[in-house]
Parts: structure tokens; C-alpha cells; sequence
């Protein structure tokens, strides 16, 4: 879904859950490396901690846009180096 073209899927399913299965069942390996850079950007320019509820919340919605929404867009004033 994310790149538009036929690639090569995931070995396993990379997250728990219902969003987890859609991921594994449509989803391929660059485009989920595409996802952990962005998500690695999201967490150092928010200053997020994995591990808190709240920012695993926001993760999960951005994971959500990203692959099947609108797309996951950086904060306003990230300034790629």
C-alpha cells in the first residue's frame, strides 16, 4: 500500500495486534524501514520515551497514518540535516 508497487513482505508480523496483522498482510520490507526511520525521527524530535503509554499511543496513530491514512508528517519545524 505505501509504495504502490508488488515487493517483498515481512518475514513476521513487526508489531502486536489488529494493526500489527494489517501491517504483516499488506505491507512490505522498505516500506516498513521507510516507517522505522520516520518513527526514529518522531522520537528524537518530539523527545519521546518508547516505553510511556501516551508516546506509544501517538506512535501507533502516526504508524496508522503513515501506512494506511494520510501519511505521518514530521513536526513543523524539523529541519532535516
Amino acid at each position: 500500500m505505501k509504495l504502490g508497487k508488488e515487493a517483498e513482505g515481512l518475514e513476521r508480523q513487526p508489531y502486536p495486534g489488529e494493526i500489527g496483522k494489517r501491517i504483516f498482510d499488506n505491507i512490505s520490507k522498505e516500506a516498513w524501514q521507510m516507517w522505522m526511520k520516520h518513527q526514529t525521527m518522531l522520537i528524537n524530535e518530539y523527545g519521546l520515551t518508547p516505553v510511556d503509554p501516551k508516546a506509544r499511543q501517538f506512535l501507533v496513530q502516526e504508524m496508522e497514518k503513515f501506512f494506511f491514512g494520510e501519511g505521518s508528517e514530521p513536526p513543523p519545524d524539523y529541519n532535516p540535516k
